[in-house]
């Protein structure tokens, strides 16, 4: 069982910049692909980015696209979302997830293993 946990999270004006890690821990992720997802109150949860278990494929929301980056360090077993001129839409908690068939999808059923997700606030 793979537990997953996000830190990182916070308040930061419009324009400014975060980054999000999840660190896993009970098995190694190295051939897991990585997703993060968000959910914002009041709406469901959409796909923001996610990695290949190689890192050598990457997936993007159109609205993050070109503002976020998603990365992963396999020995440290941790994953990354480096989040660039944020804007308040960007507000939601956002959740790590975990998919032991390594390609990456936008599709959150892919993805056996979920954090508890860290809040993300951005003032306008």
């Amino acid at each position: 069982q793979v537990q997953l946990v996000e830190s990182g999270g916070g308040l930061v004006q419009s324009g400014g910049s975060l980054r999000l890690s999840c660190a896993a821990s009970g098995r190694t992720v190295s051939n897991y692909a990585m997703g993060w997802f968000r959910q914002a109150p009041g709406k469901e949860r959409e796909f923001v980015a996610a990695i290949s278990w190689a890192g050598t494929n990457t997936y993007y929301a159109d609205s993050v696209k070109g503002r976020f980056t998603i990365s992963r360090d396999n020995a440290g077993n941790t994953v990354y979302l480096q989040m660039n001129s944020l804007k308040p839409e960007d507000t939601a908690v956002y959740y790590c997830a975990a998919d032991y068939r390594g390609l990456g999808t936008s599709r959150g059923q892919s993805y056996e293993n979920w954090g508890q997700g860290t809040q993300v606030t951005v003032s306008s």
